[in-house]
């Protein structure tokens, strides 16, 4: 498994290229019609960050002062980030002038959030507290908080990257913790053969994936999708990159 890391302790994984379907059965609970499936090919390796971006990257890059609300623990997720803030976070990255940094496309996302499976959840069809970030809010979801005491420094907020296991591709966190903005805009599925989908050419929203902390289990799993105005800065949304390295 072929890893790189980044000046400010970013670590990216190397994910193969390969053919999945994307989206979920007709069977699978809690699915949504927005979740067609459709067979995708992703032609080439790419490296994905292994968690979402954390606190204390983020400040290394755009200054403490930039949200005078985030305080504490630098390996918690950034989190309340529109999708433009990301993009200037990594127009930043980029002008280090030390490969180039992206957001992934939702059809990357999920190819690397299954890592080979096709189940609801990397590891199988349920998931529980043990496995991923979720249900952890007394105003929201709140089916784990008893079950895992301790784990953050807050009841209202999402756990440190890394707090639970990684995937099969070493990616930690796909599952639950925090919602992540994706490229893509959002829109209906294509019924046919994709080949590195890059998603809708317009739209008003754009693609959030992977479930929070503040949320159900079933938001968490490989297939759901969720949106937002690309200005909207929720305080369960982060993200994480896609790294290319210079030639």
């Amino acid at each position: 498994m072929k890893m790189f890391v980044n000046s400010l302790g970013m670590e990216f994984v190397q994910i193969p290229a390969g053919a999945f379907t994307m989206g979920s059965p007709a069977d699978e609970p809690h699915r949504s019609d927005n979740e067609r499936e459709h067979p995708v090919v992703i032609d080439k390796p790419f490296y994905l960050q292994t968690s979402e971006v954390t606190l204390g990257q983020w400040q290394a890059i755009m200054g403490s002062g930039f949200f005078l609300r985030w305080l504490g623990d630098k390996t918690l997720p950034a989190t309340k980030i529109s999708w433009f803030d990301a993009c200037k976070f990594i127009q930043k990255l980029n002008a280090m002038g030390k490969g180039t940094y992206r957001l992934p496309t939702e059809a990357e996302w999920e190819y690397a959030a299954r890592a080979g499976t096709r189940s609801a959840y990397a590891w199988g069809d349920r998931i529980d507290c043990s496995r991923a970030m979720y249900a952890g809010s007394y105003y929201g979801e709140s089916g784990c908080i008893e079950q895992r005491p301790g784990l953050r420094t807050s009841q209202e907020s999402p756990a440190p990257v890394k707090s639970f296991g990684p995937n099969a591709w070493g990616l930690y966190d796909m599952h639950g913790n925090v919602w992540e903005w994706v490229q893509d805009w959002f829109g209906p599925y294509p019924q046919t053969r994709q080949f590195n989908p890059q998603g809708p050419v317009s739209g008003k929203d754009r693609v959030r994936r992977g479930g929070s902390w503040f949320g159900p289990g079933h938001a968490c799993r490989s297939a759901n999708r969720a949106h937002a105005h690309p200005a909207s800065r929720l305080h369960t949304t982060g993200f994480r990159l896609v790294f290319t390295p210079e030639p």
